[in-house]
C-alpha cells in the first residue's frame, strides 16, 4: 500500500517540475511513510511514497522495464503476482525484483490495458509508456484503492489523494454543489465526480488514458446479476463458496509483514480469522473497537471470539470525546462529507494497528454486499412480497423484523411504517425501489441547503448520473439483485471502502484485505440462487451454514448489527464541546460558506444540544452540516498551497 501522484504533459509543453512531484508525495506521505521517490523526464513525471509490504529491501518505486521506456508508480496488491511472474519468465521476461510491482510492468510490455484482465488485487497505478507518450491509469475493479485526476491547464494530474492534486496545480478549491445535492442522497457523490468542482474519480473497474491532452475512460469490469441462476445444489454452492474464500484468503495472506485481524464481533470477520486458521495461520492478533455507548458496543461478542478463537486481542474503548476530538483530522483524511461519525473510531482503531507494529489488517467488510447480509436487502424481499398482495394486513407485520438494532424505528407504531414503506409500494416500477425508502428520507436534509445551493442544483435529480452508469440490463433484474448491484458498486466503494476503509486505514499507514472482494468470491455469489443466500429473512444463510462448524452458536444465531457509532451526541453529550464545532456553526462561517441555512442550521444544533432523543435523519443532518464545514475550512479556506517537501527523495534515473 501506498500513495502515488503524477503529472503527465498534454498540451502543456512546459518541464516537469520536480519541486511540484516531491510536494505531492511530501502531502502523501502518511500513506508511504518507508521511503518516497520520483520519476521525471521531459514529459511525465511519477511520485511515490511507500508502504513496504512486498520485497521490502528491492521493491522501491517509481520503476521501469529494463530499458527506462516503461515506468510505474503503483497502490495495492496483486495477489496472484508469483504465478503471473512465473509466466512471464516462461515469455523471456527477465526481473530485478520480487515484487508484484514489477510483475504489472511486464504484463503490461506482454498484453498492453489488456493486462487488467490478468490481475487478481486491489489497486491503483499509473504506467508512463516513453515511447507512445501515453499514461495509463488504472483503478481495481471493486474500488478498493483510490484514484483521482484532473486536467488542467493542459496537463493530466493525478493522486491517491485530492489533497496532492491541490498541492501541484492552481485548480480552483471549490466544492461542488452538485456533489452536495448526491452525498445528502446517497451518502457519497457519484464516481466520476468528487467532492470538489473540476476533481475527478477514476470509477472502480475502469482505465484512463491520457495522450495528446486527450481523456479516454474505459470500464474493463462491471457486475452482472441474472434472473436464471446457477444450477446448483445448495451443499454444491456451499463447498464452492468455502473453496473461493480459502483461495482468496491464501492469496491475501500474501506479505514479507506480519498480518493483523479487525474483529468486529460479528460474523464475517470472525469467518475471516478462522479460515485463516484453517489454512494454518497461528498467533493472529486481532484488533477491535468498542464503545463507552453500551448502544453501539459489541465488545461481548469480541470477547466470545477471543476465547473461542484463541487470538491475541487488543481494542479502544471509544467515547464521544474521541470521536469529536478526531472528528477534523478525519475529514481532512476522507477528503468529502460524511454523514455518519462512523469512521473516526475506525481512524482510532488503525492508529491501534499501526502502534503495534502492523502494517496490513484483514477485513470481513463486503461480505453483506455479495451475501444480501444488509437489512436493506430484506425489505426489498418484504416489499416485492408485500407488492404481490398490496391490500394484505399481514404481510407489512413483517416490516417490524427490519432494523432489531434501531430502537428508534422499533418503537414506531405499525401504521407509520407501513405508510413510509407503502411510498415505495407504491413506485414498484421503479428502478430504484430498493433504495427509494432510504434515499427520500436522506434527502430532506436538503431542506436546509441555502438558496445559493439550490439554485445552482436547479431541481436536477441526484439520480441521473446513477441512471446513466448502470448496466442496460439494470432494469431487468430482480429487485433485489438491482439492490445489492447498488450497494456493491456504489455504496460500498464511495463510502464504506473509501471513509471507513482506505482513508482512515492509510491515515496511519495500515493496508485493509479483503478476501470477501475478491472479484472471483463476488462473481461466484452473484450467481448462487437467492435463497442460499437470504432464506426468508436469514440474512448469509450460507455463510452461516458454512461457519457453523468454526464460530460458536452465539455468533451464527446473531441478528445481524451494522457497524454504527454515536453521531450527534458524540459532539453535544457535556459541557465541553470543542470549540472547532461553535466556529463551524456558527452566523459568521455559516453565512459565509453559504452552504446552508443558518437558522434551519442553529434550529437542529438546538435540538441535538438539549439531549433529546435525535432521530436518524436529525443524526445525518448534524454530522453532514458539520463535515461540509469542516471540509471547506480544511481544502477552501486554510489548504496549505506550498507544502514541505520530506528529506530523502529518491530520484529514479
Amino acid at each position: 500500500m501506498c500513495g502515488i501522484a503524477g503529472i503527465a504533459n498534454g498540451a502543456n509543453e512546459n518541464q516537469i517540475s520536480q519541486k511540484t512531484l516531491e510536494e505531492m508525495i511530501s502531502i502523501l506521505k502518511h500513506r508511504g511513510p518507508d521511503e518516497c521517490g520520483i520519476y521525471k523526464d521531459n514529459h511525465a513525471g511519477l511520485g511515490h511514497a511507500r508502504l513496504s509490504i512486498i520485497d521490502i529491501k528491492t521493491g522501491a518505486q517509481p520503476m521501469s522495464n529494463e530499458d527506462k521506456s516503461v515506468w510505474i508508480t503503483f497502490n495495492g496488491e496483486i495477489f496472484n503476482y508469483p504465478e503471473l511472474r512465473e509466466d512471464l519468465i516462461k515469455k523471456g521476461h527477465t526481473f530485478k525484483s520480487k515484487s508484484d510491482t514489477e510483475v504489472v510492468i511486464h504484463l503490461y510490455e506482454e498484453h498492453g490495458v489488456e493486462c487488467l484482465q490478468y490481475l487478481i488485487g486491489q489497486y491503483a497505478f499509473a504506467i508512463w509508456d516513453k515511447y507512445k507518450k501515453e499514461m495509463f491509469l488504472a483503478r481495481d475493479r471493486l474500488g478498493i484503492r483510490p484514484l483521482y485526476f484532473t486536467n488542467f491547464s493542459g496537463s493530466l494530474y493525478f493522486a491517491s489523494e485530492i489533497k496532492a492534486i491541490f498541492t501541484a496545480c492552481d485548480i480552483s478549491r471549490e466544492i461542488d454543489p452538485k456533489a452536495l445535492n448526491q452525498i445528502f442522497t446517497f451518502w457519497h457523490p457519484v464516481s466520476p465526480r468528487t467532492a470538489f468542482t473540476n476533481i475527478y474519480e477514476l470509477p472502480p473497474g475502469n482505465y484512463l488514458t491520457y495522450k495528446n491532452n486527450e481523456i479516454t475512460i474505459k470500464q474493463y469490469w462491471d457486475l452482472h446479476y441474472q434472473n436464471d441462476m446457477m444450477d446448483c445444489s445448495f451443499a454444491e454452492a456451499s463447498e464452492i463458496l468455502q473453496e473461493k474464500l480459502l483461495e482468496s484468503l491464501k492469496l491475501q495472506l500474501r506479505a514479507d509483514v506480519q498480518i493483523g485481524y479487525y474483529l468486529s464481533g460479528g460474523l464475517d470477520s470472525a469467518s475471516v480469522v478462522a479460515l485463516s486458521q484453517k489454512l494454518g495461520s497461528s498467533n493472529i492478533k486481532t484488533f477491535s473497537v468498542a464503545f463507552e455507548d453500551d448502544e453501539y458496543d459489541e465488545s461481548s461478542y469480541q470477547k466470545i471470539l477471543v476465547d473461542t478463537l484463541g487470538t491475541e486481542h487488543k481494542e479502544i474503548r471509544c467515547s464521544y470525546e474521541d470521536i469529536s476530538a478526531n472528528f477534523p483530522e478525519v475529514i481532512w483524511h476522507t477528503e468529502k462529507p460524511i454523514l455518519r461519525t462512523a469512521p473516526a473510531p475506525l481512524f482510532l482503531l488503525s492508529k491501534l494497528v499501526r502502534e503495534n507494529n502492523i502494517k496490513v489488517v484483514m477485513s470481513g467488510d463486503g461480505a453483506d454486499e455479495v451475501l444480501g447480509g444488509y437489512d436493506i436487502f430484506k425489505e426489498t424481499k418484504i416489499l416485492e412480497f408485500w407488492g404481490k398482495r398490496p391490500d394484505s394486513k399481514c404481510r407489512p407485520l413483517l416490516l417490524k423484523k427490519l432494523y432489531p438494532f434501531l430502537p428508534a424505528y422499533q418503537s414506531q407504531s405499525k401504521e407509520y411504517r407501513e405508510a413510509f414503506f407503502k411510498k415505495a409500494l407504491d413506485g414498484s416500477s421503479d428502478r430504484f425501489v430498493s433504495h427509494r425508502a432510504r434515499w427520500d428520507m436522506i434527502s430532506k436534509v436538503k431542506l436546509l441547503f441555502s438558496e445559493r445551493i439550490k439554485s445552482v442544483i436547479n431541481g436536477e435529480s441526484p439520480e441521473m448520473d446513477l441512471s446513466n452508469m448502470t448496466p442496460r440490463e439494470f432494469s431487468n433484474w430482480k429487485p433485489i439483485n438491482r439492490a445489492q448491484y447498488l450497494e456493491l458498486k456504489y455504496l460500498l466503494p464511495e463510502y464504506i471502502l473509501s471513509s471507513q476503509g482506505d482513508r482512515v486505514a492509510m491515515a496511519h499507514a495500515v493496508e485493509c484485505r479483503f478476501p470477501f472482494l475478491d472479484h472471483r468470491v463476488v462473481e461466484f455469489c452473484a450467481r448462487i440462487p437467492l435463497h442460499y443466500k437470504i432464506k426468508g429473512l436469514n440474512e448469509k444463510y450460507i455463510l452461516k451454514r458454512l461457519m457453523k462448524e468454526y464460530l460458536p452458536k452465539k455468533i451464527i444465531k446473531r441478528a445481524k448489527k451494522p457497524y454504527l457509532a454515536p453521531d450527534s451526541r458524540s459532539f453535544f453529550s457535556n459541557n465541553k464541546v470543542p470549540e472547532y464545532i461553535y466556529e463551524s456553526l456558527s452566523e459568521k462561517n455559516i453565512k459565509k460558506y453559504d452552504y446552508f441555512k443558518y437558522k434551519s442550521v442553529s434550529h437542529l444544533v438546538n435540538k441535538c444540544m438539549n439531549k433529546g432523543v435525535v432521530g436518524f435523519k436529525d443524526n445525518m443532518a448534524m454530522v453532514g452540516i458539520l463535515s461540509t464545514q469542516i471540509l471547506h475550512k480544511h481544502f477552501c479556506d486554510e489548504f496549505p498551497r506550498s507544502g514541505n517537501v520530506i528529506n530523502n527523495i529518491n530520484v529514479m534515473r
